[in-house]
C-alpha cells in the first residue's frame, strides 16, 4: 500500500459554496477517494499555507491522483500537492537500498 499526504488551498468559489451552505466535507472527500479505489484515512481543516491536509493511501499512487485531479477540474481547490509517506519500516528499506547503491555514485568532479 502507497500512503500519500495532500495539502491544498481552497478557492475563493470554494469558501463561498461553504458558507453559503456549510457542511462537513469528510463524507465527500471519502466518497471521492474510496470510490476510486483508495482508501481515506485522515480528512483535516488546516490554518498556515494550506486550507486542508489530507491521508490517504492505494495499490497505487495513481488511484489517489486521478481523485484529486477529478477534485482539482472542478476548481474549487489550488495549490495541491502530494507526497509520499513512508513508515519507518519502510524507509529503513530505503536506506538498505540507497546503502548497497553508494559505492555506484560519483560525485561531480571527482574522479
Amino acid at each position: 500500500m502507497v500512503r500519500l499526504v495532500t495539502r491544498g488551498c481552497f478557492t475563493q468559489d470554494y469558501a463561498k459554496g461553504l458558507v453559503g451552505a456549510p457542511e462537513d466535507r469528510e463524507p465527500a472527500v471519502r466518497k471521492l477517494i474510496e470510490g476510486a479505489g483508495g482508501k481515506l484515512l485522515s480528512f483535516y481543516f488546516t490554518t498556515g499555507d494550506a486550507d486542508f491536509l489530507l491521508i490517504s493511501e492505494a495499490n497505487d499512487s495513481e488511484i489517489i491522483l486521478g481523485a484529486l485531479l477529478a477534485a482539482i477540474s472542478a476548481g474549487t481547490i489550488t495549490n495541491v500537492s502530494t507526497n509520499r509517506a513512508f513508515t519507518g519500516a519502510e524507509f529503513k528499506a530505503v536506506a538498505e537500498k540507497a546503502s548497497k547503491a553508494v559505492s555506484l555514485y560519483r560525485a561531480p568532479g571527482k574522479s
